[in-house]
């Protein structure tokens, strides 16, 4: 049997570091050896989480890198914005490897950074060599990364945001091939209450949440930049994105319906038929039959992304794709392991083939 491959899960007591828990510790190659949460180390992760009652039997213990390096070779961070600024370049210091659910990394400039998050950037040196972890945009990106770890060197991949990996996703076929007319997409997302983190809030709070849909971040939502910095890298050009998210009383799960002005030129066949080609490769992406949308049911709880498309020719010449993720799933911490296991030369999919509860 091969050796397992080390892992560290730290800010393990968050939705989205949890659910890296359980994913690693159903993994056949990965062996979960760390999980941390500096408020209650020394608690027992089953005793945060039940369910994990007689499957984890590890303590929550302080994030210190020096001890994360003697027992991990890698380190998924699901850790707020800033977090993983004071930890990241220690980690890759010492030798470990790290995949970032945070923001810290993905934008390449810092000063836009620093405009939307509103905090200096202290390693800017890394953002360069740091991949953005989005599989289906960038495994060649991530593949390269790979190469470099298994020459010995610790690498940094900044995994994407759940709203960016959905508005990418429905967008990625169409802009690639050049059938989006000028340089604005607009994005509507809906995520589950799961997508703003474990801390309670007036907004996440069951009485407010419950039987109740609602804008927030409008206009000036922190994905926005990270949303516009993945589209013009497709598109080859400065695109624009208008990007309104919505609260939705679910758990989990995120859909996002993305506009998208098309050319002249652009039939709908032709623009149907860029999406199925370009996604019949991607073991983790399924473009649904013409005509039929995507739903969040059908993803919970999964690594996969569904997409739908559908066309208004009426009066504006527009393609509407949905694309529904798990915003824990596809949108975090599966996306985060489905990049790990390019990393340590494993297939795509391992640990991550699960299907959504039918009932």
């Amino acid at each position: 049997m091969a050796q397992s491959i080390r892992a560290c899960v730290v800010g393990a007591t968050g939705y989205a570091g949890i659910e890296a828990v359980r994913l690693l510790l159903g993994h056949p190659a990965f062996e979960l050896t760390k999980a941390t949460d500096r408020k209650i180390a020394g608690t027992k992760v089953s005793e945060t989480y039940p369910a994990l009652a007689g499957i984890c039997d590890l303590a929550y213990s302080e994030p210190d890198p020096e001890d994360i390096a003697k027992v991990a070779d890698v380190a998924f961070l699901a850790v707020p914005h800033t977090a993983s600024l004071a930890l990241t370049p220690e980690l890759l210091a010492l030798g470990v490897s790290v995949v970032d659910l945070s923001a810290d990394y993905r934008i390449k400039d810092p000063a836009v950074y620093e405009a939307w998050y509103g905090t200096k950037h202290t390693s800017p040196e890394l953002l360069e060599d740091a991949v953005y972890g989005l599989p289906e945009l960038n495994r060649a990106g991530l593949e390269k990364l790979a190469e470099r770890r298994a020459a010995g060197q610790a690498v940094l991949v900044a995994a994407p945001g759940c709203y960016p990996t959905a508005t990418a996703l429905a967008a990625l076929p169409a802009l690639e091939a050049g059938f989006v007319e000028g340089d604005l997409v607009i994005s509507d997302a809906i995520s589950g209450v799961t997508g703003a983190g474990r801390t309670p809030s007036a907004r996440t709070h069951f009485c407010h949440a419950d039987e109740s849909v609602e804008a927030y971040g409008v206009a000036h939502h922190r994905h926005t930049p990270e949303i516009e910095q993945t589209l013009s890298g497709i598109a080859g050009k400065q695109m624009s994105v208008v990007f309104t998210p919505h609260l939705a009383p679910l758990k989990r799960g995120l859909l996002a319906t993305v506009y998208l002005p098309l050319a002249q030129d652009a039939a709908p066949d032709e623009v149907y038929a860029a999406y199925t080609a370009r996604y019949a490769e991607e073991p983790l992406v399924t473009v649904l039959p013409s005509g039929q949308m995507p739903q969040t049911s059908s993803v919970a709880g999964t690594a996969r992304a569904q997409v739908g498309l559908g066309f208004d020719t009426r009066r504006r010449r527009m393609a509407i794709v949905s694309c529904a993720i798990d915003n824990l799933g596809k949108g975090a911490a599966a996306q985060a392991v489905q990049c790990a296991n390019v990393l340590f030369g494993l297939p795509e999919t391992e640990g991550l083939l699960g299907m959504a509860p039918i009932a």
